[in-house]
């Protein structure tokens, strides 16, 4: 079984589309093994997306996932990143496939209601980032 995160974004939380989302993602296979709800600080919005410093957006992207709260998510299935990827479809909502999380749900490129893992590797630091091992079924 393999491991991946998602986020729901504080866009998804503010127009209070949690159950919907959540129940989209457990018909599609997913096993949660990890939910909370938090507020983001700055410094740990920072680090999770440091990989993006550089990138024009990465001062946007902080302040945004910190202007409330959001809900990581750590789920479990067969081929878990990439199913969930295709699950919530491009990351601007244009350009999402039909019937996707973000084609259904998300208003823009930057609200895009969900972040999804990129990577098997990424997902565990991710995982660990939101987290204790204690936090998380088996």
């Amino acid at each position: 079984m393999e491991r991946t995160l998602a986020i729901l974004k504080p866009d998804c939380v503010n127009k209070n589309l949690i159950g919907k989302v959540v129940d989209k993602i457990v018909d599609s296979g997913f096993k949660i093994v990890g939910i909370k709800m938090l507020r983001l600080s700055q410094e740990s919005a920072k680090g999770f997306y440091v990989v993006h410093r550089d990138r024009p957006f990465y001062d946007d992207l902080v302040n945004f996932m910190t202007s409330g709260f959001c809900v990581p998510i750590a789920l479990e299935k067969e081929n878990a990143v990439a199913d969930f990827r295709k699950l919530i479809g491009a990351t601007d909502p244009v350009e999402a496939e039909e019937g996707t999380i973000r084609k259904l749900f998300a208003s823009s490129k930057q609200e895009n209601i969900v972040h999804g893992s990129d990577s098997a590797e990424n997902a565990l630091i991710e995982i660990n980032h939101f987290f204790s091992r204690d936090e998380l079924l088996g």
